[in-house]
């Protein structure tokens, strides 16, 4: 196996001591640990978000997400609401006179 084991660990961090200097490490740790957190975050929030577009798409196409039919919920509640709603008149506009002068 090509596995990272203790005395490569060890080697990469005394070579990475010797580039960078004791001082640093805890910033570039630091600077490290933040990266992670917000790459962890950011795939969290992409997953939500995709689960709400999966939900979006499944109330477009008039299927009820499983989560919002309750028990003994047939469904036809949300089919009425799923309805879409006449479109509103738009005011016609009114012509003006044209002024005499």
């Amino acid at each position: 196996m090509m596995g990272i084991g203790f005395p490569e660990l060890m080697i990469i961090l005394v070579i990475i001591m010797i580039i960078f200097g004791a001082g640093k490490l805890p910033e570039i740790g630091s600077a490290f640990g933040n990266s992670i957190k917000n790459f962890k975050s950011s795939m969290k929030e992409a997953d939500e978000l995709k689960d709400d577009m999966d939900i979006s798409k499944t109330m477009e196409d008039g299927d009820t997400p499983k989560a919002e039919i309750g028990a003994g919920d047939s469904g036809a509640a949300n089919e009425e609401a799923n309805e879409e709603a006449p479109p509103a008149e738009e005011p016609t506009p009114t012509a003006r006179e044209p002024r005499a002068q």
